[in-house]
C-alpha cells in the first residue's frame, strides 16, 4: 500500500501568552465577595459599589480556583446587562 500524502493538516491554535483571556467587548471591573448563593453564584460587591450577580469563569471551574466569601476578584461584565458577570480572576 502506497504511503498517503498530502491530504488536510490542522491548524496548531495559536494562545496568546497574556493573562486574562476573556472577550474585548466585556467590561472588566474589581470587586470583593459579598455573599455565596447555592449553584456557584456569588454576589460581587463591585469598587463602585454596586451589587453584580457572577459566576465563575470555565478556566477557574476547570482548574478548580476557589473562591469564598471576602475574596478580591475581577468580574467581566456584558455591556448589555450590567447586573450579571463572569469572574475570571482571583487576587492573591
Amino acid at each position: 500500500m502506497a504511503k498517503r500524502r498530502g491530504g488536510r493538516r490542522r491548524k496548531r491554535r495559536e494562545f496568546d501568552e497574556g493573562g486574562d483571556d476573556t472577550r474585548d467587548d466585556h467590561i472588566k471591573v474589581d470587586g470583593v465577595i459579598s455573599q455565596v448563593y447555592a449553584g456557584g453564584q456569588f454576589e460581587v460587591e463591585t469598587d463602585a459599589g454596586a451589587a453584580v450577580r457572577a459566576q465563575l469563569c470555565g478556566r477557574m471551574r476547570k482548574f478548580r480556583i476557589r473562591v469564598i466569601l471576602g475574596d478580591r476578584v475581577t468580574v467581566a461584565l456584558s455591556p448589555y446587562d450590567l447586573t450579571h458577570g463572569m469572574i475570571v480572576f482571583r487576587a492573591k
